[in-house]
C-alpha cells in the first residue's frame, strides 16, 4: 500500500542583506546538522504570501521587513515520508529592528541568527545551495532550483 499523496507545503523565505552580509537562521531546532537557511516559514491559509513572510521574519528574528521581488523557487522532499516543500524566496528590505541575542522565536525552532558574507557562506552548510549566488547577485528574473532530497 502506498502512502497517501500529500500536497507540497508552501513556505516563504527572505533574503535580507545589509553591508554585503546576508541574514541566516538555523534550519532545525537545536541547530541540528548545523544547517543554515534564510528566515521564513510556512504560509498560512487566508493570508497573502508577503504578509506571511513579514510575520515569519518577525517571529524568527524580531525584524520588520518589506517584501520585494521573487528571487528563487526551491523544492526539497523526503522520499521516505512523502514530505515535499516549495520555498518561495524573496528579496526583502530591512525596515526596522536589529538582531537581539535574547529574541525568542515563538515556534521554538530558530535559536541562532547571524549576518554572513558570501565568503563565509562558502564554509557553511546552507540550503538551498544556490542561496549565496542569488542573495548577492543583482536582482533579476527568479530562478528555479530543482527538487533535492532534504537533509535530515
Amino acid at each position: 500500500m502506498s502512502p497517501a499523496i500529500q500536497s507540497p507545503r508552501l513556505a516563504a523565505r527572505a533574503l535580507i542583506t545589509q553591508e554585503n552580509r546576508l541574514l541566516l537562521v538555523n534550519a532545525y531546532p537545536k541547530h541540528h546538522l548545523g544547517l543554515w537557511c534564510a528566515p521564513g516559514g510556512g504560509v498560512e491559509r487566508g493570508s497573502s504570501i508577503p504578509d506571511n513572510l513579514i510575520r515569519e521574519v518577525f517571529e524568527e528574528t524580531g525584524l520588520t521587513v518589506t517584501v520585494g521581488e521573487l528571487a528563487l523557487i526551491n523544492e526539497f522532499h523526503d522520499p521516505k515520508s512523502g514530505f515535499h516543500q516549495v520555498d518561495l524566496i524573496f528579496h526583502c528590505t530591512l525596515v526596522n529592528g536589529h538582531i537581539d541575542p535574547n529574541w525568542k522565536d515563538v515556534a521554538g525552532v530558530v535559536s541562532k541568527r547571524k549576518w554572513v558574507t558570501q565568503e563565509q557562506m562558502s564554509t557553511m552548510t546552507i540550503k538551498p545551495s544556490s542561496l549565496s549566488e542569488i542573495a548577492f547577485a543583482p536582482p533579476g528574473p527568479a530562478i528555479y532550483d530543482p527538487l533535492e532530497v532534504i537533509l535530515k
